[in-house]
């Protein structure tokens, strides 16, 4: 260990303590650091029933299913991706349409889906009509657009708005269960406000603290 190595060793024991440094450092990239993984897969069957419970699902895909596309949503790019992960072309199996609707009866909404085709109009239209009660009739015709479209993307407003009701809070437990967000976060965080960023430019990546 180098002097500056060590002196930042130093900066991250008074700052964060030498024990939590030893645990992130040593944590496998991509795993849910401090979380038992069945815990959590546990943890996201409940949610999906909860969810079935209180909101009904628009798909006949069973529980299990749902929370396979709960963690499909994180790791892959796109619901035909998630499908494919999921056998999609078998018969059994959800097909991309299937999965997206899955997918939002979780409120696990995505930016493309908030992204009109063509720019017929823009979402912040439509999500606001939504959110006034219009019906699809009636936002077509404010919207002057294509009714199959405005449908679209209504039901995505209902679900954001049905989200913010609840506080987001089925969504962002699924992404806390599911993903490292918060623990990168917290540590980017804690980088900032420590002014280590310009202490670590310097050192590669791999160094052992």
């Amino acid at each position: 260990m180098d002097e500056k190595t060590s002196d930042l060793r130093d900066i991250f024991v008074e700052t964060t303590g030498a024990e939590t440094v030893t645990e992130r450092q040593a944590a496998g990239r991509g795993s849910l650091t401090d979380r038992d993984a069945a815990a959590a897969d546990e943890r996201v069957r409940e949610l999906v029933a909860a969810m079935r419970d209180r909101y009904g699902f628009s798909t006949d895909l069973d529980d299990a299913t749902y929370a396979r596309i709960a963690r499909a949503r994180f790791e892959e790019p796109d619901d035909e991706a998630i499908a494919a992960r999921l056998g999609g072309d078998e018969a059994s199996e959800p097909d991309p349409e299937a999965v997206r609707d899955a997918r939002l009866d979780l409120h696990l909404v995505c930016d493309r889906d908030r992204e009109v085709d063509g720019d017929a109009f823009a979402y912040g239209d439509v999500k606001r009509l939504t959110a006034a009660g219009r019906s699809i009739v009636e936002c077509t015709e404010a919207l002057d657009a294509d009714p199959d479209t405005v449908a679209r993307y209504a039901r995505v407003a209902r679900v954001d708005l049905t989200s913010t009701r609840a506080n987001d809070r089925f969504r962002d437990e699924f992404r806390d269960l599911l993903t490292d967000a918060e623990i990168e976060g917290s540590h980017a965080a804690d980088a900032r406000e420590d002014g280590l960023e310009e202490a670590t430019e310097d050192i590669e990546t791999d160094v052992s603290l």
